[in-house]
């Protein structure tokens, strides 16, 4: 579906943003992309939709290069970009005028997202908060019901309500085949609807693995004197971490603490999920 092969990229000479990317997006599944700022995470989704191009290596959606901006690819992916600007019409409006670049935009999803999120199609967008925007937004990113949808920080600008609007929304409306890619830095917003998490450091991937496959080889809990410490922090409660699981159970996985111990000096964790 999306491929990534030897990919470079920089937004100035000798300073290289991305190096050496190589990612398989498989359908069916819903990706966390995380990572600390300036570490490329809107880059990496831009050169994917095609709105920026690399420096070398080759990047391929449904076997098309996105930066050609052809029409049956442009077609197939929707990009919900983290700033939102939208035009001076009305909610109705903005819908019915990007709907038609969709083939198979869904009008049950679009309703849906309509009366979970407290909207009205007769709405200005120009008199919106922030947040209504973005609701309006990720209305009709869910319903242009595209094979690929990307989100830059979904999440921000959303009060706690809309958030778990937004998650309930998400589940329901992402078919099968779909692939979605989330970029955030709000990783407790997404952990219970993420199948696979990849982690940008350094330029580079330094994770790409399913939470079922890190559910089996770690666990991330209290820290006790005889476990395997993959990476350990003070808390309230003691001190916890990511060990290694040696239960034989796939053990819930803490976005949290597996970002940090994905990035700490030394790819502990890395060198885990590659041996």
């Amino acid at each position: 579906m999306i491929g990534l092969t030897n990919v470079n990229f920089g937004y100035q000479k000798k300073k290289p943003v991305l190096r050496d990317i190589n990612l398989l997006v498989e359908p069916g599944m819903i990706y966390g992309l995380l990572g600390k700022n300036g570490e490329g995470k809107t880059t990496l989704l831009k050169l994917m939709s095609g709105l920026l191009f690399p420096d070398s290596g080759e990047c391929k959606v449904f076997g098309e290069m996105p930066s050609k901006r052809t029409a049956s690819c442009l077609q197939n992916l929707f990009l919900l970009p983290e700033e939102i600007v939208l035009p001076d019409v009305s909610v109705g409006e903005y819908l019915k005028m990007y709907a038609p670049f969709y083939p198979d935009f869904d009008e049950n999803i679009r309703l849906n997202c309509i009366e979970s999120f407290g909207l009205s199609m007769s709405d200005s967008l120009r008199r919106m908060s922030l947040g209504q925007k973005k609701k309006v937004a990720i209305t009709l990113a869910l319903s242009a019901n595209t094979p690929v949808v990307f989100m830059d920080e979904p999440t921000n600008g959303l009060d706690i309500p809309s958030k778990s609007v937004f998650r309930k929304l998400l589940g329901s409306s992402i078919r099968e085949n779909q692939s979605v890619i989330i970029s955030t830095h709000q990783v407790r917003d997404l952990e219970s609807l993420i199948d696979s998490v990849i982690i940008l450091d350094r330029g580079g991937i330094v994770l790409n693995r399913s939470l079922d496959e890190i559910g089996n080889r770690l666990d991330f809990r209290k820290v006790e004197a005889d476990d395997t410490v993959f990476y350990s922090e003070p808390s309230p409660v003691g001190v916890v971490g990511a060990v290694l699981n040696e239960s034989g159970e796939k053990r819930p996985v803490s976005l949290e603490l597996l970002f940090n111990a994905a990035v700490l000096p030394g790819d502990k964790i890395r060198h885990l999920f590659n041996s």
